[in-house]
């Protein structure tokens, strides 16, 4: 047991995350995940393996097109699939669990391993179920028990040691695509991220030191899967649970869409502008349901000052964003699901410091761009040809999110989508 620095409201934090954003940038200890990824990637490294290999996720993130046409293209061929999908229910219920994993962790995919993975592919749907089931299993209570009792754990049976197999088989899924990549491997045409890592791993093969070795880049891939696949379906899932409750919020969305967008063509992020509520619906989903409420811990570099205090290097400094995302001077009753949150008087999207559901500062979530893309373009696309429809009546529908020790997630339902 050690003691930490837990951050509540917009000030602290953002003199935290933000003006003291160096200061506070390691990754605090979290020994399961330690464990299994051994200080490697970029979600639980620290110094130099951190710093390049962030930076080169981000330029090459980049570079395919996060958070450009290109990007946008393959969501919009995701969301022609995933609407398939919907139309084969016929209006049928369904739980959509699946069907949104499938649709998020295929455009990650893309980018990572360079092709499409159909809905009916054995081996990339077992890859993405053992992200998924790492992820739960590293939130799990069993892995938080870990986290403080990591001796004493390790010899506790138990499904927190379920996460080192898992991890294994998704080393094995990876080594094999670029094994693969680099069979066929065209320096000067880079087809995706493991190419462009393979290329940077033969320009550094002299040196002893680098960053760039095949175990980075296996972890590389894992942490960007799972933080490109968990988060956003998850949020695609509450989102579609929200409106089933709230059906005048839905049609108000249904006619900014036949309005903007009408039916003879795809939504594109050109659109969004224009679509002042639709854009605050999704913004508000974010901020009341509050996914990742504790964030990931951070932990200080140095002796560092802060409010007269100095907080030990290394102290595990734990930020609570819905602190951040429930304030009521920003937000007046946070509790309420209300899109007018983001809503000046005159309709037009009303922009908020206060909007953090991805942390903020120097570990801010690396495709927080992507992520605001594939929102946007998936929940337009479904509600452009479906309407909702819940298996039980609006006001009996459960918001209560299932609580883990990090994140909450919706719990599971089922509903029904009608072609409009």
């Amino acid at each position: 047991m050690e003691p930490a620095v837990v951050l509540n409201g917009y000030e602290a934090i953002k003199e935290v995350l933000i003006d003291q954003g160096n200061d506070f940038s390691a990754r605090a200890k979290i020994p399961l995940a330690d464990k299994v990824i051994k200080g490697g990637g970029i979600v639980f490294s620290n110094g130099k393996t951190w710093k390049q290999l962030r930076q080169f996720a981000l330029t090459t993130l980049r570079n395919f097109g996060m958070g450009k046409r290109s990007i946008e293209e393959r969501i919009q061929t995701e969301a022609q699939f995933l609407l398939e999908k919907f139309h084969d229910t016929k209006g049928q219920p369904f739980d959509p669990h699946y069907l949104m994993i499938n649709a998020v962790s295929s455009v990650i995919g893309s980018v990572i391993f360079g092709k499409h993975y159909g809905y009916n592919d054995k081996m990339f749907q077992t890859f993405t179920t053992l992200i998924v089931e790492s992820i739960d299993g590293l939130t799990s209570v069993w892995g938080q028990l870990f986290n403080t009792f990591p001796a004493f754990m390790e010899w506790v049976p138990g499904p927190h040691h379920h996460v080192i197999v898992k991890y294994v088989k998704c080393r094995e899924f990876i080594l094999e695509e670029a094994k693969e990549h680099r069979a066929t491997l065209d320096p000067n045409s880079p087809r995706d991220f493991i190419d462009c890592f393979l290329i940077k791993m033969d320009q550094e093969k002299h040196d002893e030191a680098s960053e760039f070795t095949m175990e980075n880049m296996v972890t590389c891939c894992i942490d960007l899967f799972g933080a490109g696949t968990e988060t956003t379906s998850s949020t695609l899932k509450y989102g579609l649970l929200l409106l089933q409750k709230y059906p005048e919020i839905e049609e108000k969305v249904h006619e900014e869409i036949d309005r903007v967008v009408g039916h003879s063509r795809m939504p594109s992020m050109a659109d969004r502008r224009q679509m002042p509520y639709t854009d605050a619906v999704i913004h508000e989903i974010q901020r009341f349901i509050s996914l990742l409420s504790l964030s990931l811990p951070h932990a200080v570099v140095k002796d560092t000052p802060f409010r007269g205090y100095i907080i030990p290097k290394g102290t595990t400094v734990i930020p609570v964003l819905t602190s951040v995302l429930y304030d009521s001077k920003e937000f007046p009753n946070p509790t309420e699901f209300d899109p007018g949150h983001f809503l000046n008087e005159d309709g037009t999207f009303r922009k908020s410091d206060y909007f953090m559901p991805f942390s903020a500062g120097k570990r801010v979530c690396a495709g927080e761009s992507m992520a605001h893309m594939e929102l946007f373009l998936f929940f337009t696309s479904i509600l452009q040809n479906f309407k909702l429809k819940p298996i039980t009546d609006p006001k009996d529908i459960d918001l209560t999110p299932l609580e883990k020790p990090v994140n909450r997630f919706p719990r599971r339902y089922e509903f029904c989508v009608i072609p409009r």
